[in-house]
């Protein structure tokens, strides 16, 4: 049987319990200053064709940077805080100290 745990709280899921499912894709833009150009190049084959020139230590790397995909398991109250604030703006608010 598989178990399933809360990415952000760690609880661990019921069995019962829906289980939501967040991906997230990350990649470099492509094109003229960020902005994607659709014409009939294919960038993901000149990417390969990039990374293929690389060595192993370098290509992983670069690859992290230019592409990645993210998975995480959520419960019912942490979808809700996720939606709310998706980026986490909220949590990383900055503390403003008195100049006492």
């Amino acid at each position: 049987m598989i178990h399933f745990v809360c990415d952000a709280c760690k609880r661990q899921l019921g069995s019962e319990e829906v289980r939501y499912v967040v991906r997230m894709e990350v990649y470099a833009a492509l094109g003229e200053n960020g902005a994607d150009v659709d014409d009939d190049r294919d960038h993901l084959q000149e990417i390969h064709e990039a990374l293929e020139r690389l060595d192993v230590y370098d290509r992983e790397q670069v690859s992290d940077d230019v592409h990645q995909q993210l998975r995480f398991d959520l419960c019912d109250e942490c979808r809700k805080h996720f939606l709310v604030d998706p980026l986490g703006r909220r949590v990383a608010q900055p503390l403003d100290f008195s100049k006492n």
